[in-house]
């Protein structure tokens, strides 16, 4: 059944709260970066601003390590005060006449550091939450959540900017973030399931402690020190490294981060103004038609129940993004690059989505919140990327340094799919579903 996660009380409440925290970034990202484009006038402001809102993904594996021992809904809520406070200040400073550029860079570096783990923890949430037979229609819910988001959020901060101004349309982001703290509340309360290193360990020597005694022997139990958060960190990263799945994946998942997604989102106010000649509602048109692509792919995945070899549909998929990122770079007509961003978005979440569901199902039990917070670690490459395209854009041109980062996209992804080839390609069968979380 299509709407079969529904069924979990707490994905009734999980679902709206990441809707509306979606919409709340959406709406920032397109005021905030249409304010820096229009009074610097500089692309290396605009990338600046973009690359400090993932400063954040370098704490990933310790967001991954909270969410593990404290459960997500404890994480997901603090967060979203955090991102309710932030939004407020930029409100009464703008309210005030006090904002500059400057101050924008500022917040964003503090939200960024925060921010960029969201989705850490909502797959987190997701995968300790929900039934192994609902658990990618899920994903695709919880991914068609961002997606409608940001072609709704694009378009609402777009028009909010243009007819409020920044001062008015941050009333509504902050409602937004108020609303997804209160539904965030809602979800499951239970916690993770115990990290399996940390078990009793048997003893027979004589203890400071109260002991368990055995029932036959006389040995006693005493529960062995937890492990300590470094602990857990390191075991992710060590997973990773020694999981051919895994470390495929995460290698694709940077270079992807480092040459796509800046093409289709940091760069676009640059695109929008200095390209294709457009304003404000022009750029929330461009964000909003990659979405609407994304959009279409979630629905696609929920309703087949996700495709079968998801790590074949990943690189596949990734190739023909990059394909289509290179139609978008050399469209010489808004419409065009229009129809080239839809195209890009519905492909991109179709292979992105098969590598989520891939890394919940080699993560194993216990693992999960470590694994995407390690994952998310491959989203540090955006802000590189984007500085990197920034700056060769200055020098070399807009087209030459699209071709030239979508040219190596395209053979990095090429040679990691042949050195993995034996654990993602030439698997016989699909990746099994996540065990269910009782």
């Amino acid at each position: 059944m299509i709407f079969a996660a529904f069924r979990v009380r707490s994905f009734r409440f999980q679902w709206p709260a990441d809707l509306v925290t979606s919409w709340a970034f959406e709406m920032e990202t397109i005021i905030l970066g249409w304010y820096v484009m229009v009074n610097t006038g500089s692309v290396l402001w605009v990338t600046a601003f973009g690359s400090l809102q993932s400063l954040g993904t370098l704490a990933a594996p310790m967001f991954g390590v909270l969410g593990d021992r404290l459960g997500g809904r404890i994480v997901l809520c603090a967060m979203r005060t955090i991102y309710a406070v932030l939004a407020v200040v930029l409100m009464l400073l703008a309210a005030g006449g006090w904002l500059t550029p400057a101050w924008v860079l500022v917040v964003a570096a503090v939200s960024g550091i925060v921010r960029s783990n969201d989705l850490v923890l909502r797959n987190t949430l997701i995968a300790e939450t929900m039934p192994s037979g609902s658990l990618v229609g899920a994903l695709g819910l919880s991914r068609a959540t961002a997606d409608s988001a940001r072609v709704m959020g694009a378009l609402a901060g777009a028009g909010l900017s243009t007819w409020l101004g920044i001062g008015g349309s941050y009333v509504f982001v902050v409602s937004c973030y108020v609303a997804s703290f209160i539904l965030t509340r809602g979800t499951a309360r239970r916690r993770p399931i115990p990290d399996p290193s940390d078990t009793p360990t048997p003893m027979t020597a004589p203890v400071t402690a109260t002991p368990t005694a055995t029932a036959a022997s006389g040995a006693v139990a005493v529960r062995a020190p937890g492990p300590s958060r470094w602990r857990d960190l390191v075991d992710g990263l060590v997973r990773v490294a020694t999981t051919p799945e895994l470390l495929a994946m995460m290698l694709l998942a940077f270079l992807i981060n480092v040459t796509a997604y800046p093409l289709s989102g940091g760069l676009l106010p640059y695109v929008a103004r200095e390209v294709f000649h457009v304003g404000a509602t022009g750029l929330g048109w461009l964000a909003a038609s990659f979405a609407l692509g994304g959009l279409l792919g979630s629905i696609v995945t929920v309703v087949t129940g996700g495709l079968r070899r998801p790590e074949r549909v990943t690189f596949v998929g990734t190739a023909v993004w990059y394909a289509l990122l290179l139609g978008f770079g050399h469209a010489h007509t808004f419409n065009v690059g229009l129809l080239a961003l839809f195209a890009a978005g519905f492909v991109q979440n179709l292979a992105m989505l098969s590598m989520t569901t891939t890394l919940l199902a080699a993560a194993g039990e216990g693992y999960r919140g470590r694994i995407m917070g390690v994952r998310m670690l491959a989203v540090y490459g955006y802000p590189l990327g984007l500085v990197a395209l920034g700056f060769l854009i200055e020098r070399l041109g807009y087209r030459l340094t699209i071709s030239g980062a979508v040219v190596t996209g395209l053979v990095f992804t090429f040679l990691i799919a042949v050195r993995w080839r034996a654990s993602v390609w030439d698997r016989r069968a699909a990746v099994t579903s996540v065990p269910q979380r009782v």
